[in-house]
């Protein structure tokens, strides 16, 4: 056996592991009793211990260098690259500090629930001020590049060798412009009525409705299953098991109908991972995929693109409700009061709201904007953790026009930050304009796309993604697949042109 497939199959046992705590975190998020916290919080220091113990290995270290002295071919090469970027990382953090991490992130996460639901910010503050220190321990382990801040180090976890200052670069200019086009839409006279996403939607028939829809656009509901959360997921366990989470309101069945489009965006990408597949080692021998960086996901940036597509994109399309108007009408009777396009128009309202998952493509990436602007001061130590109401208020004020009426709607809406997910919420933005490039040259290699999608047809655009953003894995970086995919780096002006061409057209501007 050669040192490379030594190191897959090296990886490939880790990767199990990791799977089997990504399944305690599942669980913990769906179906395990409140009284389970304290126990699952070991369980997760304990799996976290494991994985970090064996991630960092003098054995596995052994396996990537001798593997750099190996002749590979370029995709070999890309494997091994990313192992040790992996594993340089990981050896940065001492093992005590990541079983803290996850020990205290599980308590954190079932605080969270309870403080949102009792509108109780001063409940959570405590674990968040704990998981912020702990952010701040990692990012120092971590270390960042001269000139550069904490953030960056926490940044670099989600979307790779991205900064702080280049985020906002892109993000300062891109706020003003969806500002002035959030002005324009309000101002226009001829805003669409909010009757259809006002009706009555009972909880099962939404329920039925999503399946039939992740039927529709190739989830693969034999390989994974959709459950209800608090806080929708998606989380690609293993080959095979890919599983979706979503939530309900009988009074706005937008918000659970695409939110199980975005997270089998998600899901899609990760059932289109090379994780049941193989390649091939430097003897031309087949080696098992899962658990090495080509099965595996390039940035969230990318990962976020694919949702948003779906979401919205395909999800809020003319073409789309000319497909599911009549079977949307057949689960929710009350539809039949609207035609296809009052309600085309009617779930594309932009209008100024407090809640992210549910805001509308004009208006969502402000709210990153926001969560950017203060997690980023949370680290640096800009801003105390009793502060943060006040300061999310303020700034939330000044974006939207609008006062929060309680940190349920405003501070504590997200479950992020009980996890530690500091430097998670830009990558939702630079997935919007990931998605707005590759959508410009996916509709002019594939016409007719809205024909299909009228159709209920979706194989054509799903085995474009596949093809050509998940079968690489990890093999490009971000802006490398970017390039090789649309033939430019990437930029902000394609999410703006999709805005305005769609939202303008839609206000009738």
């Amino acid at each position: 056996m050669s040192k490379y497939a030594e190191l897959c199959a090296y990886g490939r046992r880790g990767a199990t592991l990791k799977s089997i705590a990504a399944l305690l975190g599942w669980d913990q998020e769906t179906y395990m009793p409140r009284g389970g916290g304290d126990a699952r919080a070991e369980q997760m220091a304990l799996m976290a211990g494991m994985m970090h113990e064996r991630g960092t290995s003098h054995e596995l270290g052994d396996l990537i260098s001798a593997c750099e002295d190996e002749k590979l071919n370029d995709q070999q090469a890309a494997c091994v690259r990313e192992f040790r970027r992996d594993y340089d990382k990981r050896t940065k953090l001492p093992q005590s500090l990541v079983e803290e991490l996850a020990r205290t992130g599980s308590k954190a996460q079932d605080a969270w629930k309870d403080s949102r639901k009792d509108n109780d910010f001063n409940a959570f503050a405590p674990w968040l001020t704990k998981m912020v220190d702990l952010s701040r321990q990692k990012a120092q382990a971590y270390g960042f590049p001269e000139g550069g801040e904490l953030y960056d180090a926490l940044l670099d976890e989600y979307e790779p060798n991205a900064t702080a200052k280049e985020v906002e670069s892109v993000f300062t200019p891109l706020g003003k412009k969806l500002s002035a086009l959030v002005k324009e839409l309000s101002d226009s006279g001829d805003a669409p009525g909010e009757g259809p996403i006002t009706i009555h939607a009972p909880e099962d028939r939404q329920h039925a409705l999503g399946l039939h829809v992740l039927k529709a656009i190739g989830f693969d509901l034999n390989a994974g299953r959709l459950d209800i959360t608090t806080h929708p997921f998606c989380e690609g366990l293993a080959p095979g098991d890919t599983r979706l989470t979503t939530r309900y309101d009988e009074r706005y069945f937008p918000g659970a109908l695409y939110g199980t489009m975005h997270e089998a965006g998600h899901g899609i990408y990760e059932q289109g991972l090379l994780k049941g597949g193989t390649h091939e080692g430097p003897g031309g021998d087949k080696i098992e995929s899962f658990g090495t960086p080509l099965a595996d996901d390039i940035s969230l940036g990318i990962h976020e693109s694919q949702s948003r597509m779906w979401e919205n994109m395909v999800g809020r399309s003319r073409p789309f409700w000319n497909w599911i108007y009549q079977e949307a009408r057949d689960h929710f009777a009350d539809l039949g009061k609207f035609d296809e396009e009052e309600i085309y128009r009617a779930v594309n309202i932009v209008r100024p709201s407090y809640i992210r998952v549910e805001a509308d493509e004009g208006t969502y990436n402000l709210h990153v904007m926001l969560r950017f602007g203060i997690e980023r001061a949370m680290v640096a130590g800009d801003l105390s953790i009793n502060d943060l109401p006040g300061a999310w208020n303020d700034r939330f004020k000044e974006l939207f026009g609008l006062d929060v009426p309680d940190d349920k709607n405003g501070c504590l809406q997200d479950v992020h930050w009980s996890f530690g997910l500091f430097g998670y919420f830009p990558t939702y933005t630079l997935g919007n304009l990931y998605a707005a490039q590759f959508w410009q040259t996916i509709n002019k290699e594939l016409p007719g796309l809205e024909d299909d999608f009228a159709k209920g047809d979706f194989g054509r655009l799903k085995a474009w993604l596949n093809e050509n953003i998940h079968a690489h894995g990890r093999r490009f970086s971000a802006g490398e697949l970017c390039e090789r995919v649309t033939g430019r780096p990437l930029e902000s002006q394609p999410l703006m042109d999709y805005l305005s061409g769609k939202l303008r057209a839609v206000y009738r501007l």
